[in-house]
């Protein structure tokens, strides 16, 4: 029988990334990620927040990476499988966690100090666009060496609007011809 395990998650870091090397040289960075989630409650009305919280354990380069630049509150997104870790405690008794093992960790931009404790995205995932931090590093030039880059070409919108809405009420748009590049396949 066929089975698959993959996992998707966003949140924020709830400690900083440990790392370590096992026997064989490999890197292993391991942090704890909260993941939060706010309803309604329908039969008293008043809101609900829900967190769960999750181990990630990192392998290989990009545990170096995460250990390198991630710290308590910062927000990411973990793809990877979901792990069942069994042992006894002291006590001698059966004791069991799950666990993410990530394949994948996209490090988000994080909130700025600013940013109120009521400002959520339509998700109520995180800090609204608006209050990210902005330094003036851009985020390809703190993760990557510096390289030459052709100069890139001016933006051009998709679509405009005519000066007149249609008699309907709606705004009319017009598409432009779509964009094309210079590769030869």
């Amino acid at each position: 029988m066929a089975s698959y395990n993959r996992i998707i998650m966003m949140g924020n870091l709830t400690r900083d990334p440990e790392y370590k090397q096992v026997g064989s040289g490999q890197g292993v960075c391991r942090f704890g990620l909260a993941s939060n989630r706010q309803f309604k409650n329908k039969q008293t009305g008043t809101m609900v927040q829900e967190v769960c919280f999750v181990d990630i354990d990192v392998w290989g380069a990009q545990a170096e990476s995460c250990n390198q630049y991630l710290q308590k509150g910062r927000a990411v997104l973990v793809e990877g499988r979901l792990k069942l870790d069994s042992w006894q405690d002291q006590d001698g008794n059966k004791r069991s966690k799950h666990s993410i093992v990530a394949d994948r960790v996209t490090f988000l931009a994080a909130a700025s100090p600013q940013a109120e404790e009521g400002d959520y995205d339509a998700e109520g995932m995180g800090a609204v666009a608006t209050n990210v931090s902005t330094s003036k590093v851009s985020f390809d030039e703190q993760f990557e060496p510096a390289k030459e880059v052709a100069p890139k070409r001016a933006a051009k919108p998709k679509a405009t609007l005519d000066a007149q809405p249609t008699n309907s009420g709606e705004i009319a748009f017009s598409d432009e011809k779509p964009f094309e590049d210079d590769l030869p396949f």
